[in-house]
């Protein structure tokens, strides 16, 4: 005799090991097969990654566009406290990080340093992610993480203060980030810029009434 419910069971691991696969290989339409199959979306691997997650890490564009519009959940969480959107925003990832924006984004959920998209974004020289992020008016734009730091501290002491981060000091300021949000030492954006000789950086500051 069948055993139906272990056979059931076996069927759907397939399927969901087959959707992880398809999620890596960027093979949309397997995925869209498996979706149309209900396949689960929020089934995680040994390294707790959706198949969402799976195809952030490997910037599969289209196939995390058809997980999202199919409802994936972009604030799920792995084992390193990353979800598709954060992980995407740090990343530089800004298709993937337009999608999550357009389906159900959480701001208030942090990654391992306690901090927000933005701030590593700006930490990493990534403009058009960053540009994509401030467009949204609810963004916590001056969050501070567990190191005590904005993204306008990230993007200054983490830097080489060259264009890239000069444009995203600039992006920052222009949205409406608090210029005057010391880190834990009490030292401001500018004093950290004004030591590591930004010049233009300081330039931006100062003309954004800094101190």
């Amino acid at each position: 005799m069948v055993n139906l419910g272990h056979a059931q069971e076996t069927q759907s691991r397939d399927k969901i090991k087959s959707l992880w696969l398809a999620a890596e290989k960027n093979d949309v339409t397997t995925i869209q097969k498996l979706i149309r199959e209900n396949v689960n979306l929020e089934a995680t691997d040994s390294k707790q990654r959706t198949a969402l997650m799976i195809s952030t890490h490997h910037q599969n564009n289209e196939a995390a566009k058809v997980l999202i519009a199919a409802g994936a959940n972009v604030n799920a969480l792995d084992d390193m406290h990353d979800s598709p959107f954060l992980y995407a925003g740090a990343s530089g990832y800004t298709q993937i990080v337009r999608d999550c924006l357009e389906h159900g984004t959480d701001f208030k959920v942090f990654n391992r340093y306690n901090g927000t998209a933005l701030i590593p974004a700006c930490e990493r020289g990534h403009v058009e992610t960053v540009k994509e992020l401030l467009k949204r008016k609810d963004f916590p734009i001056d969050h501070v993480n567990r190191l005590g730091w904005t993204a306008l501290l990230e993007a200054i002491i983490l830097s080489n203060g060259g264009p890239a981060h000069v444009q995203i000091v600039q992006l920052l300021v222009d949205a409406g980030c608090n210029v005057t949000i010391a880190d834990k030492e009490g030292i401001s954006p500018l004093a950290h810029a004004r030591k590591k000789g930004f010049t233009h950086i300081v330039s931006i500051l100062e003309k954004a009434g800094a101190k």
